[in-house]
């Protein structure tokens, strides 16, 4: 691939996929046998604010936590079920029960037998405090445990898309005997955590570094095949560039360098590129607003920063290619996109007219003022804010962009909403009910939890629509429940959806069977060795 330009190395990865040679195949092909020993340095970035994502859902909390804590199932890249903490598992006719037979001899980090009555009260759990979780679960009814090995999960009404919530990111099983006094959101666990997987934790050094450990008692005996995992932090982008060319980095996910370092970076080589592993993913970067702010409560003037802002340039300068347009909260890869949406025109004139409409002139050139933060997640989302404040700048709107790190905006834009609109990427996920529904159901207007309806948007059709697709089990009608949702949100506006990343992590070629699953890193690496 040497002398490859950005460009050239898009349509070189996309003709490799077409020709059937995925880039994971070129990262992780050989019939080499599984080495044991050595240490794995990958990337998180940012900082979590927590290491267990039992109410937590931002990217890094979920890499973290699925190391050491387990769901019940972990599922292949199409999506099919896998047995992890279940080793079987069988649906009833009607939808309305979820029978697991949990595995054996499992035991948590702190030696105290893994039983159903953890899964019960994680399902329980989950459904309290995660925030998709409400949704998730929430015609689950009761969790029964006839004896230590079943779970026996029933529900009020169907929730066709539950048997793909259960992996260890999304639903992970945490210890009952733990978790079951005091507040969840506070136990110390959620800091150094225990848990049934493969790796124990052993330190975290804010700022710096988070350290597992092998477990030597993991149930799937001989694994994992490395001795220990470190989590480096590093928040400069061009030091995370340097620690992938200098072996400092041996892997990172979700873009974990600039998209402008990629094509040089792929020619070194010692670095591959894997495109696979997130199909469970599915995001979607989008512009969140606050509609109890007096001034964007008003459909008009998001209406008018819509048409100010153009998809396209987010698309090839912001995303540079990395990205699909996608004017809808369910993205072009999923079943139940409506395609007949387009994105918001590009018309300052529109936008112009709209603010003027709004009650809004220039007065000195500048309309009304506003402060735009930006999910401090990776690069893209500090140059989607720089152009939001160029392109409202044309039609009189005076941005100011504001920086902070993750817990602070998070703090800012759930807890205390002390902002305007911003600039945030979310995952859509596997199904709407668990990835969409979230973000524009009334019902979840839950201060203080990340990544819920940060807007406060309140819709009771939008309500009963994305609720009847949460138990429709025709797959027809389900299309058109979501189809007609995604007509309205998109009328409304609470969220300006703009585009679907794609997603690319970066190895160091001795680092094997790092993308095994749809889950890609945030499955527990179990399978990773060192090659020699």
């Amino acid at each position: 691939m040497a002398g490859l330009n950005r460009r050239e190395f898009l349509i070189s990865t996309a003709a490799t996929l077409s020709a059937g040679m995925p880039a994971w195949a070129l990262a992780q092909s050989g019939n080499v046998a599984p080495r044991r020993g050595g240490t794995l340095n990958m990337l998180i970035n940012p900082e979590p604010p927590v290491l267990v994502s039992i109410f937590q859902t931002t990217g890094p909390a979920l890499v973290a936590s699925s190391k050491v804590l387990e769901g019940l199932l972990a599922y292949d890249f199409d999506l099919r079920p896998k047995p992890q903490l279940a080793t079987a598992w069988a649906v009833s006719r009607d939808g309305l029960q979820y029978s697991f037979t949990l595995r054996q001899n499992v035991k948590w980090h702190d030696g105290q037998p893994f039983t159903s009555a953890d899964v019960a009260f994680s399902i329980e759990l989950l459904k309290a405090v995660h925030p998709r979780g409400r949704s998730t679960f929430a015609n689950v009814t009761r969790v029964v445990t006839p004896d230590a090995r079943t779970a026996i999960i029933e529900l009020s009404k169907p929730a066709p898309f539950l048997l793909k919530a259960l992996s260890a990111g999304e639903s992970p099983i945490v210890p009952r005997h733990l978790y079951a006094s005091g507040d969840p959101l506070t136990n110390p666990h959620n800091s150094a955590p225990i848990g049934t997987g493969p790796f124990r934790f052993k330190s975290w050094t804010r700022g710096a570094s988070i350290v597992y450990e092998r477990n030597p008692d993991y149930w799937d005996a001989g694994k994992p095949y490395i001795d220990a995992l470190v989590f480096k932090v590093i928040p400069d982008a061009a030091a995370r560039s340097a620690a992938f060319e200098t072996g400092a980095l041996d892997l990172g996910g979700e873009n974990p360098v600039p998209l402008t370092d990629l094509p040089r970076l792929s020619q070194l080589p010692q670095l591959v590129t894997e495109t696979r592993g997130y199909r469970f993913l599915e995001p979607l970067s989008e512009i969140d607003f606050n509609l109890d702010h007096p001034i964007l409560r008003d459909l008009k003037v998001r209406q008018a920063i819509a048409h100010a802002i153009n998809p396209q340039v987010v698309q090839r300068t912001i995303a540079y290619g990395y990205a699909d347009i996608s004017p809808t909260p369910i993205t072009p890869g999923s079943p139940y996109h409506d395609a007949k949406l387009s994105p918001y025109a590009f018309d300052i004139a529109k936008a112009e007219q709209l603010l003027d409409a709004a009650g809004y002139p220039r007065k000195d050139g500048v309309r009304f003022r506003l402060t735009h933060d930006f999910l401090p997640y990776g690069d893209m989302y500090r140059r989607q804010a720089d152009y939001v404040k160029s392109a409202l700048a044309r039609v009189g709107i005076d941005v100011t962009v504001r920086s902070q790190d993750l817990p602070a905006f998070l703090k800012r834009v759930y807890a205390d909403r002390q902002f305007d609109f911003t600039s945030i990427g979310v995952n859509t996920l596997f199904d709407p009910s668990v990835g969409v529904q979230r973000l524009y159901w009334s019902k979840n207007i839950r201060p203080g939890v990340p990544f819920s309806n940060a807007p406060h948007y309140s819709n009771a059709e939008v309500d009963r629509l994305l609720e009847s697709a949460s138990v429709e089990t025709d797959e027809g009608k389900r299309v058109a429940l979501y189809q007609e949702f995604q007509q309205i949100v998109y009328r409304d506006l609470p969220i300006l959806n703009l585009v679907a990343p794609r997603m690319i992590t970066l190895a160091n070629r001795r680092v094997r069977n790092h993308t095994v699953s749809a889950q890609g890193l945030e499955g527990n690496l179990a399978d990773v060795f060192l090659s020699a």
